[in-house]
C-alpha cells in the first residue's frame, strides 16, 4: 500500500474521484505507460485500473508491474479473468458479474484463483459487476457470453444492485462496457443512491468533463474512463482543467 488508508475507504470518503482504465493488451509500450504516467500525474487522476478482457498473464505483469514501479497514483487490478492478479498493486476488485447468469463469471472464475488471490498481500475488494446496455456489444459481454441489462430497464438494474448488496458486496460497478456509444444512464445511479448506501463505480462511455459532472453530481464516487484516453490522450489536459476548477 502506498499509505495508510485502504482503497475501499479512499473510494467511499468522496464523491467524483476519477480513474484511468488500461488495457495491458494495448499498454505493452514503455514510452506510452510513461507518458499516460506523467499526464495522469498532471491531471491528478486518483487510481489506474488495469485489466482487459482478452489479456495474457504476461502482458497484464509486464503493464501492471511497470504501472505500479513508476507512479504513487494507486494501482487497482480491475481483472477480466482468473489469472489476472499480482502483487503489484494496491487493491483487487473482487468482482461477480450479477448482471450475467454464467456461473464462470459469477463464482467459477473465483474457484480457480481463490488460493492465489486469498496469499495476495494486498486489499481485495468483494465487487457486485452490472453490465449496462451502451449501444454495442462489449468485449466483456462477448467473453462472458452474457447480456448487460437494457439500459431502460432501470428496475432490473436496481433489483441486481441490491442482491449484491444484500450478498455482501462491498462496491457496485456499472459499466456500459468498452467503447461503449453512450454511458451508464444518470437515472439509474439517482435510484441506485436512493435505495442502498454503498459505494458506486460507473465506467464505459464516458467521454466529456461534463458527464464527469454529471456522475459526480448524482453520487458516484468514481468514474472510470478507458476509450477516450485511448483515443485521445490530451482528453487528459481536459479533465487536469477540470480539475483545477473544483
Amino acid at each position: 500500500m502506498k499509505d495508510n488508508e485502504s482503497i475501499l475507504q479512499q473510494i467511499a470518503t468522496k464523491k467524483g474521484q476519477i480513474a484511468v482504465l488500461i488495457d495491458p493488451e494495448k499498454a505493452q509500450d514503455s514510452h506510452y505507460l510513461d507518458e499516460l504516467i506523467e499526464r495522469s500525474n498532471f491531471a491528478k487522476i486518483d487510481y489506474f485500473f488495469i485489466g482487459g478482457s482478452t489479456v495474457s498473464r504476461s502482458e497484464f505483469e509486464f503493464t501492471t508491474n511497470y504501472i505500479f514501479n513508476k507512479t504513487e497514483i494507486p494501482v487497482v487490478i480491475f481483472p477480466g479473468s482468473g489469472r489476472q492478479v499480482s502483487n503489484n498493486a494496491d487493491a483487487l476488485l473482487y468482482i461477480s458479474l450479477l448482471s450475467g447468469r454464467n456461473p464462470e463469471f459469477l463464482i467459477g472464475q473465483h474457484v480457480d484463483s481463490a488460493l492465489e488471490v486469498f496469499k495476495l498481500p494486498i486489499e481485495i475488494i468483494p465487487t457486485g459487476y452490472i453490465l449496462i446496455d451502451g449501444g454495442n456489444q462489449s468485449s466483456v459481454a462477448y467473453v462472458s457470453q452474457t447480456t448487460p441489462i437494457p439500459r431502460n430497464q432501470h428496475s432490473i438494474a436496481l433489483k441486481t444492485a441490491i442482491a449484491g448488496h444484500l450478498m455482501g458486496k462491498k462496491l457496485l460497478f456499472f459499466d456500459a462496457g468498452s467503447g461503449a456509444k453512450t454511458a451508464v444512464p444518470i437515472e439509474l445511479i439517482h435510484e441506485v443512491q436512493e435505495k442502498l448506501a454503498i459505494p458506486i463505480i460507473v465506467g464505459g462511455g464516458v467521454k466529456s468533463v461534463e458527464e464527469i459532472e454529471s456522475f459526480k453530481n448524482a453520487g458516484v464516487n468514481v468514474i472510470v474512463i478507458g476509450n477516450k484516453i485511448e483515443e485521445d490522450i490530451d482528453f487528459l489536459l481536459d479533465i487536469q482543467g477540470y480539475q483545477m476548477r473544483l
